[in-house]
């Protein structure tokens, strides 16, 4: 059973950093799992952040939001993919929660919570 666990979410400034990990478990398959950042909003909906296919992507996919200012990544070795934020803004505050998906399956996690405050 695929699970996976996110990290690394904290209260932060306005114009600081953060670095999420999310550790995906159960599968030796990795490598060829789509993976993705959703920012949790009322009402149980969920925004795309960004998005990597699997395989080895040169670039992810992003939203317009965030363009320039996060970066996702993935280390298949280590099974584990990467949000980094920069220049956090108020506005980025929310749950962020990593998704897996491959063929007829997508798993998500519980998510980690990002405050961005002054």
């Amino acid at each position: 059973q695929v699970q996976l666990v996110e990290s690394g979410g904290g209260s932060v400034q306005p114009g600081g950093s953060l670095k999420l990990s999310c550790v995906v478990s159960g599968t030796s398959l990795f490598t060829r799992y789509t993976v993705a950042w959703y920012r949790q909003l009322p009402g149980n909906e969920r925004e795309l952040v960004a998005r990597l296919e699997g395989g080895f992507p040169t670039a992810g996919e992003y939203a317009d939001s965030v363009k320039g200012r996060f970066t996702i990544s993935r280390d298949n070795d280590k099974n584990t993919v990467y949000l980094q934020m920069s220049m956090l803004k108020p506005e980025d505050t929310g749950v962020y929660v990593c998704n897996a998906r491959d063929v007829g399956s997508a798993t998500w996690g519980q998510g980690t919570q990002v405050t961005v405050s002054s």
